[in-house]
């Protein structure tokens, strides 16, 4: 069956758009069954503008997209149903997507009256397996969370089918939540809320949702913070340093990109800091109950522990951060002396070691945070989400890896040392060049007579009497001259 609804959704974006390695593609799932229909006849429904701006935001020039409705698949009439697949260009996408669902409505069930009913995974499986085929791409999925294939009316028990897709499917690598407040009242139902999903499928899709959530695309139409469904086992906490104490010469902070920079001057030689850190919970809408904490550092190709002032975290609720003192050791044995080449390499800027701290949390419960419950309460009054928006039994263990730079900074001295003795080294084997090229002036007396001879250092010449025979050898060096094999019996002499 799901070959047969998926083939339209597929063959409309192989016809349309080329799945690139470079670009990661965007499927839209937009419900419109039944439970919808309020989003659709509310003549003040923010549902569709919200649609377009969404994807006229995430999607960039070279990114395909295909455009969807969904509800539940029936004989002869498929869902997914493609709208609009393209590659994106210069032409808006916003435009284009507002024009493709502008005439969109709630379905019904063929050869009758009756509203279509809804299948998530349905959808969400014909996305990820017959779309994208298992190649990375992030699927938005938005509806009003009502899961009822086949009228169900035990949406609880279809939605906790659903989340166990999500959680338990190899194919999903990052899933979002955004629950929206959207008001809206229709002729048969009315509603308070709409969910967005995003589902990163392999991680590289997982690596262009998390620079959409950094680039702020996704918040300049959708404001409220996104709640994470999966993974719950990693980059779950987040450190943010505090000061370091009893450690001259270093210091810590953490720039744009969440890398933590240890500055460290050259001198420094304390082989163990104190941190003070804020440990943050960055598991929204999850309150960590209860966690056991150790660490450990990968600095300078050394693994060493962290010793923690408490091995136990509780009640760590997301956005409200709670103190961690440690103690650290630092690579000093690692750090270049200022006269090394590294050092030398590294004059007015800073050599860079790079690592990490892995921070490990074991027997960890989480909790819905209870801001979050009320909040839910309020967008699905009656509604069943709050109690199925629970991670799964099997997630009781996480990592949050923390990337490091240790910075050592290196002033110009050295090196303006070292380059000027290089200089006065030039300067000596100039003057030694000089020397050795200038010829030298010598008298040499032969027989009572005077001459002058001229020689450069290192050289040797024949002194030759009147009949030109020879009777000794000039050697010339950087101290002088001298006389050598002189013939037994000749009258030879430096000077008069």
């Amino acid at each position: 069956m799901m070959k047969t609804i998926a083939r339209p959704l597929a063959a409309a974006l192989l016809a349309g758009v080329s799945l690139c390695a470079q670009a990661v593609p965007h499927v839209f799932l937009v419900q419109n069954s039944g439970w919808m229909e309020p989003f659709y006849s509310d003549p003040k429904s923010p549902f569709k503008p919200l649609v377009a701006a969404l994807a006229g935001s995430v999607v960039q020039p070279g990114d395909a997209l295909v455009l969807a409705s969904f509800n539940q698949a029936r004989e002869g009439a498929p869902s997914p149903r493609a709208l609009l697949s393209f590659k994106a260009g210069e032409e808006p996408v916003r435009a284009r997507v507002a024009h493709a669902i502008a005439s969109l409505d709630t379905a019904r069930k063929p050869g009758g009256a009756a509203l279509a009913d809804t299948d998530l995974g349905e959808a969400v499986r014909a996305a990820t397996g017959q779309v994208l085929k298992g190649q990375p791409g992030i699927v938005w999925l938005v509806t009003n969370n009502r899961n009822s294939p086949n009228n169900d009316q035990a949406t609880a028990i279809r939605n906790r089918e659903f989340y166990a897709l999500i959680h338990g499917g190899d194919a999903i690598t990052k899933a979002l939540a955004f629950p929206l407040r959207m008001p809206v009242a229709g002729k048969h139902y009315s509603a308070n809320g709409l969910m967005v999903y995003a589902f990163a499928v392999g991680p590289q899709g997982a690596a262009a949702l998390d620079a959409l959530l950094a680039s702020g695309r996704i918040a300049q139409v959708i404001t409220e913070p996104p709640a994470r469904l999966k993974p719950l086992d990693r980059d779950t906490v987040r450190l943010a340093p505090r000061r370091v104490v009893n450690a001259p010469g270093v210091s810590f902070t953490s720039d744009a990109r969440g890398v933590l920079r240890a500055d460290v001057a050259p001198d420094a030689r304390t082989p163990q800091a104190r941190i003070e850190w804020y440990l943050e919970n960055t598991m929204y809408p999850y309150t960590i109950s209860s966690a056991t904490l150790s660490a450990r550092s990968l600095l300078a190709g050394e693994s060493r522990p962290i010793a923690l002032d408490t091995q136990r975290v509780r009640a760590l609720a997301p956005g409200q951060p709670a103190p961690l003192g440690s103690s650290m050791a630092l690579p000093v044995a690692q750090i270049p002396d200022k006269w090394s080449l590294a050092a030398l390499k590294s004059a007015g800027s800073a050599y860079v070691l790079p690592g990490r701290i892995e921070l490990h949390l074991a027997d960890q419960e989480l909790a819905l945070s209870q801001a979050f419950r009320q909040r839910m309460a309020a967008l699905f009054p009656g509604d069943p989400l709050p109690d199925i928006f629970i991670p799964p039994a099997r997630v009781q263990a996480s990592t949050a890896v923390l990337p490091v730079e240790v910075r050592v900074h290196y002033g110009m001295g050295p090196l303006l040392a070292l380059v000027g003795a290089l200089l006065a080294l030039l300067a000596l084997l100039a003057v030694a060049a000089w020397a050795l090229a200038r010829p030298r002036k010598v008298q040499v007396t032969v027989d009572e007579e005077m001459r002058t001879m001229r020689g450069r250092a290192g050289t040797t010449q024949a002194i030759h009497d009147r009949h030109g025979e020879q009777v000794a050898q000039l050697k010339t060096t950087l101290f002088g001259h001298r006389l050598l094999d002189v013939r037994e019996g000749a009258q030879v002499r430096l000077g008069r």
